[in-house]
């Protein structure tokens, strides 16, 4: 084997680059059979490029200027490329171990020269140049390693069809390192389609262009430590596009005419053509008949127009009006179109099949051929034909297409013959009344003449024969393009359709009278003065047939109004029009026996209904679904055995109808959104337009049957209300969701123009969770008084001193949303980088949420480690409280005994937390058990610990995760008894409360958030049971006064409580032993600058501020005091509360130090049930005003 050339060129270059450039080039020139076949080495004298440029570049076995005769290098050609001359590059060959074959030998470089060879790769990247001259003809044979920025040689390619030659073609576009670069010196990709698709190549990767970090992040790793291969094996991307286009080669792809035109034509044509199109011209007239066909052609050009915009929206797969719809609307209405559209075709099938089978039964009987009796003739004639007809469904799209062209021309032959024969004046049909054309029996048919009948009846009975304007789209998967194929077909088969309607019309009503008794002896010669109508100039007198006042029907059997065959009379030859009869019914139901498998098979697919992806699988080269052929089969089989499907046929119109309906609403809805991703091709269309076409298929609905359509919106609704219920976790784009951002978008841009109002206040909290995992009873608690009612944002501080992870911060926003919209917890999740925590908090403060979505209140879990760990923390904890107020904010911190942090528990049941709440890296605490704030490093973090199934989540599709997530696998330590109760605890909020108590202890009017809150939860399902009492400060000879003054308070709020208490021993002395306590507690945090020099004391107060000085005991001691008994209080009344929401204390941003604060924080909420100290920002939140 040749050794491998690689430049290196100057280590400023990107190095990756190389890493990149150099992989490729080792899989060119590894000698891979299906890339470069083995070739014979160049020979011959050096070119004078050579000679001019240094260094010199020669061939095998020569040695090369400047450098070691050890050291030889395979180079192609004799020019430098363009890219040579623009970069300095030094060259480095690699040994190849023994000689390779043919007698071409290589030598080896020296241990020096391969140590040599060795270091440059850290210093320089690898590029492979190349010389196009190396071949000298697409069928000579390219030299080995020809494969590099300039010149690639395709894989497709490699070999003829014919002859068994090799021809060879240098790309540089269909490789997929040229999806990466146009040259040497960069691996920023050039524009390729291939980027842009949306599914995985046969081998499970697509090609992707390089990320954001690839070409922006620094290195961390040396040239060809990052994964890719210089050897011989392609990657599987490469190995996915190659057989990928080895697959695709036999795959049956339609054009626009026999894919679309064809069956959209087949399918609009039908039995109604022949058989009742006479009949509505009698009934209506010539006028009134142009206006329903009309009408109808409106509707199904919107719809098509429609259809041609969505189908020009991006690449269109199989699937049909079904992918259509749900790709547009989302899976709500595509899968409950989806399913009756199916439904439909499959049914459809059967319909046309009977009236096969009817007319050949019919003209059975009319030469006494019977085999039992009518009904069972139409079951054998019909099971007959349905098997033929999936016997050439299944052979094949191409069998299938083949017999669809043999049925057309068919079907055009027959409507050619009724032309012509409508132009053919025969004596013997005059008594049938065809006269050919005559202005009289025109104009006497210009007018309607309704028996029994009405516009909207007729109307109702024409419009079927209208519809069949998706039979192209419904194969979509099976067009080779189906964005010019359907708008092209579709249109074009709507407008000649509706035209041989029009021209059926107008000849049949110029030629044809309406009643005709068929019998030569209604010619008379004497008392001619007395006969009507157009027929007396040519001697015959059908006045006898007009009906008389009682009577239903004429007496006569033949013209417009009484026969359905007049169209057989017409023609020049009426067998032809039996076999247009036969055409148009066995295409129809070829047609739609072929979509239903397929739009059934896309549904499938999607897995939006349980229990169906068994007939989703697609056999063969063109994916075909046997399973779904049968069970449409099956379906048509059963409705063709009833053999009466004058019930079901109206329910099937209308599922047609709705359908409609839906791809029109489909462009009204994706216009009105305005998403930037809308953006047809097909322009001729209106977004009014098209909500016009969906009220007129609704209308048109009602119309044809009223109960038909009530139950087809049954059907739909109950269908869209199950696919909601189940929520697939799917995301195509639709644009529901694209119209949700926008009024989303709309409605905030509008709230910032509204001024804040007292009546339309809500607390909007940043609850300073961390991970939102980790403290699940702060994000549970929080989440119910704000689930529907107001805003919860999930801030997360991540420390970084050094060189932030922004990929890992992206990553985790992407992960814990996810995990809060799994879990229903209504909020939204926003980390930030900080240096630390209060910066962090600081940035959260005053950037998070959007315009009037804003939050107003701060959230901080009650930090039960202040004491264990270093005070610098409980300084920020404070600091945060005071940032809060600065920035007039609310505040709450939520309090259980047993802590809030959960996060710690890794190891020992495998929880589903993660431990990244907040990093500090300079300082750690003893415990971590119930502290706040997890103090650990981003380095000893192993995510996979916390997220067992780390990868899972990428799909949308992770579960409802519980709190603790055991691997069954591998054993577990058992939680120590602290954990347990830590781990209960935090799930004691998502439990329902059962009767208990609230308890308000609203002893400051901070603006009545301390009221709103609690009343807030107590609504909530888990908490209606419990009661809601209030506690007020007052005074001993007053209790009465205050306690009617809060219950008229409260009344005028609309509060409902249970019982008010008025204290009225707040200022009584704590006991002593309480007040002892509290003196222990604060006694590490003392300066005692009495028991030191002044210039000392001054000196440790500034390094550290939340020292307690002697004066500040004194000055605060009734504050402290009253704290203390403040809890005695708490102990007292509310030691049995399911929560207590207590006014939380003040201190003077400056005069109190941070661990006295903390102090009053811990001596006030010690020992009690779920506490929530809450203060609000002292504006008015609740009002009595209406």
């Amino acid at each position: 084997m040749p050794a491998a050339v690689c430049v290196y060129i100057a280590a400023a270059r990107d190095p990756l680059e190389s890493r990149r450039s150099c992989g490729k080039v080792g899989r060119a020139s590894s000698g891979s059979g299906r890339r470069n076949p083995p070739t014979q080495p160049a020979s011959g004298p050096a070119s004078p490029s050579e000679e001019r440029r240094g260094p010199v570049f020669k061939r095998a076995g020569s040695s090369i200027r400047g450098k070691p005769e050890g050291l030889t290098v395979d180079f192609l050609g004799s020019g430098p490329t363009p890219s040579q001359s623009r970069f300095q590059v030094d060259l480095v060959a690699e040994s190849a171990g023994a000689a390779a074959g043919d007698g071409d030998e290589k030598a080896a470089p020296s241990g020096d020269k391969a140590q040599e060879a060795e270091e440059a790769k850290g210093r320089f990247r690898v590029v492979n140049f190349v010389d196009p001259s190396g071949a000298v003809s697409p069928d000579a044979a390219p030299a080995e390693g020809l494969q590099n920025g300039d010149t690639v040689m395709s894989e497709t390619s490699l070999q003829s069809s014919t002859g068994g030659q090799q021809h060879y073609h240098y790309d540089t576009h269909t490789n997929t390192y040229y999806l990466r670069t146009f040259g040497h010196n960069t691996i920023d990709a050039v524009p390729n389609i291939d980027f842009y698709r949306q599914t995985a190549a046969p081998l499970g990767e697509k090609l992707i262009r390089p990320t954001l970090s690839e070409l922006h992040d620094e290195l961390d790793k040396e040239p060809f430590e990052d994964g890719f291969a210089n050897g011989e094996d392609l990657t599987p991307a490469e190995e996915a596009a190659v057989k990928d286009s080895g697959d695709s080669k036999g795959v049956v792809k339609f054009g626009w005419i026999k894919g679309v035109l064809v069956r959209c034509m087949l399918n609009i044509w039908g039995v109604m053509l022949f058989i009742r199109m006479t009949w509505i011209v009698g009934q209506a007239g010539i006028v009134y008949c142009c206006i329903i066909i009309s009408i109808a052609t409106v509707v199904t050009t919107i719809t098509g127009c429609s259809t041609s915009a969505i189908a020009t929206n991006g690449f269109v797969r199989g699937g049909g009006a079904y992918y259509l719809i749900s790709r547009s609307l989302g899976p709500e209405f595509g899968g409950s179109i989806g399913l009756i559209f199916a439904f439909a075709n499959a049914v459809a099938v059967a319909m046309y099949v009977v009236g096969f089978a009817e007319t050949v039964v019919e003209l059975l009987r009319m030469g006494d051929l019977t085999m039992l009796d009518a009904v069972n003739d139409v079951r054998i004639v019909g099971t007959i034909t349905v098997v033929i007809l999936l016997g050439i469904s299944v052979a094949g799209m191409e069998w299938e297409a083949k017999a669809q062209l043999i049925l057309l021309f068919i079907l055009l032959t027959a409507i050619f013959n009724y032309f012509i024969g409508s132009f053919i004046p025969v004596e013997s049909k005059e008594k049938y009344g065809f006269f050919s054309y005559d202005a009289s029996i025109m104009w006497e048919n210009m007018g309607p003449d309704f028996r029994k009948e009405t516009f909207f009846s007729v109307f109702a009975i024409f419009f079927p024969a209208a519809t069949g304007i998706l039979a192209g789209a419904n194969i979509s998967g099976d067009l080779a393009d189906p964005q010019m194929a359907i708008p092209r077909g579709t249109l074009l088969a709507i407008f000649i359709t509706a035209l041989v309607y029009i021209g059926v019309a107008v000849s049949t009503g110029a030629c044809i009278v309406r009643d005709a008794t068929g019998e030569i002896g209604t010619n008379f010669t004497l008392g001619f003065n007395n006969c009507t109508g157009p027929a007396c100039k040519y001697g015959y007198d059908f006045s006898s047939c007009k009906l008389q006042p009682g009577q239903d029907e004429s007496s006569c059997k033949y013209g417009l109004h009484n026969d359905f065959q007049v169209m057989s009379v017409v023609s020049g030859f009426g067998p032809l029009i039996s076999a247009g009869i036969f055409s148009a019914t066995l295409s129809s139901a070829l047609a739609s026996l072929v979509s239903a498998p397929k739009v059934f098979q896309a549904l499938c697919k999607d897995n939006i209904y349980p229990g169906i992806a068994f007939f989703g699988k697609g056999y063969g080269k063109n994916n075909e679904p046997l399973r779904g052929y049968i069970l449409t089969f099956l379906i048509a089989l059963a409705f063709i055995l009833i053999a009466e499907l004058n019930t079901i046929a109206p329910i099937i119109s209308n599922f047609f109808l709705a359908s409609y309906a839906l791809i029109n609403f489909s462009v009204f809805h994706a216009s009105l959104a305005n998403s930037p991703g809308w953006r047809p091709s097909f322009k001729y269309f209106n977004k009014w337009v098209s909500l016009a076409g969906a009220i007129l298929c609704c209308v048109v609905m009602f119309i044809i049957n009223w109960w038909a359509a009530l139950l087809t919106n049954v059907i739909v609704l109950s269908l869209y209300i199950y696919v909601s219920y189940k929520k697939p976790d799917v995301n195509w784009g639709s644009s529901t969701q694209a119209l949700t951002y926008h009024q989303a978008l709309t409605h905030s841009l509008q709230l910032c123009g509204v001024a804040d109002h007292i009546k339309t206040y809500r607390p909007q909290c940043l609850v300073m969770t961390g991970a939102p995992n980790s403290r699940p009873a702060l994000l549970n608690l929080v989440h119910a008084f704000t689930k529907n009612v107001g805003l919860m944002v999930c801030g997360h501080v991540r420390i970084s001193n050094r060189k932030p992870n922004i990929k890992e911060l992206n990553n985790d926003m992407l992960r814990y949303q996810r995990w809060l919209l799994n879990n229903n917890s209504k909020a939204f999740y926003t980390p930030v980088m900080a240096e630390d925590l209060r910066q962090g908090s600081q940035f959260l403060l005053q950037a998070a949420g959007l315009g009037r979505l804003k939050p107003n209140t701060l959230v901080l879990g009650f930090k039960n480690n202040w004491r264990e760990c270093d005070l610098k923390e409980v300084e920020t904890y404070i600091n945060l409280i005071h940032d809060a107020f600065d920035f007039q904010y609310g505040m709450v911190i939520l309090r259980l005994s047993e802590g809030l942090d959960v996060s710690h528990i890794q190891g020992q049941g495998k929880c589903f937390l993660s431990p990244l709440v907040f990093v500090f890296h300079t300082f750690h605490c003893t415990s971590l058990q119930t502290h706040v704030f997890s103090i650990t490093t981003a380095e000893n973090i192993n995510p996979s610990v916390f997220f067992p199934y780390p990868d899972d989540y990428d799909d949308g599709k992770a579960p409802m995760q519980p709190l603790l997530k055991k691997d069954k696998k591998s054993p577990t330590t058992p939680l120590n008894m602290a954990d347990q109760k830590l781990l209960d605890a935090s799930q004691q909020f998502q439990k329902k409360q059962g009767k208990g108590t609230v308890d308000v202890w609203w002893l400051f009017d901070d603006g009545g958030l301390t009221l709103l809150i609690p009343y807030l939860i107590a609504n909530k399902k888990k908490w209606k049971d419990c009661k809601i009492r209030v506690f007020i400060g007052g005074k001993i000879n007053r209790i009465d006064h205050d306690r009617r003054a809060m219950a008229a308070l409260l009344s005028k709020f609309r509060i409902d409580f249970s019982d008010i208490t008025v204290l009225g021993d707040i200022n009584i002395k704590p006991k002593s032993e309480s007040l002892a306590a509290f003196a222990q507690l604060i006694e590490p945090y003392r300066l005692k600058e009495d028991d030191m020099e002044q210039d000392a004391a001054e000196k440790l107060k500034a390094e550290e501020p939340w020292r307690i000085t002697d004066n500040e005991i004194e000055l605060y001691k009734a504050k402290s005091n009253r704290q203390i008994r403040l809890n005695e209080l708490l102990k007292e009344h509310s030691s049995t509360a399911n929560l207590i929401v207590m006014s939380m204390p003040l201190a003077r941003k400056g005069a109190v130090s941070s661990a006295l604060y903390m102090a009053w924080l811990e001596t006030l909420s010690r020992d009690l049930p779920p506490i929530l100290l809450v203060r609000g920002n002292h504006q008015s939140v609740l009002t009595f005003y209406s």
